[in-house]
């Protein structure tokens, strides 16, 4: 090489991968954290009494229902 520069297209198309791929990471990261609501929500999607519950009451109310903490004495 004698030239130390990459030109316009080279750099662009090594700045467009690194974008591409520091979207995916950051894609992955959010899979892994989700929200409680939404982990409740799939609990309770699973269960299907309470997704019968869930369409007629809500899904926070449903969860709650089907999967509250039960007081014992």
């Amino acid at each position: 090489f004698s030239d130390p520069f990459l030109n316009r297209r080279r750099a662009n198309d090594f700045i467009q991968a690194d974008t591409r791929l520091r979207g995916i990471a950051q894609e992955r990261i959010r899979e892994r954290s989700k929200s409680p609501q939404e982990h409740q929500r799939e609990l309770c999607e699973d269960y299907y009494p309470c997704e019968m519950y869930a369409f007629r009451h809500g899904y926070a109310a449903a969860y709650k229902h089907y999967f509250g903490r039960r007081r014992t004495k």
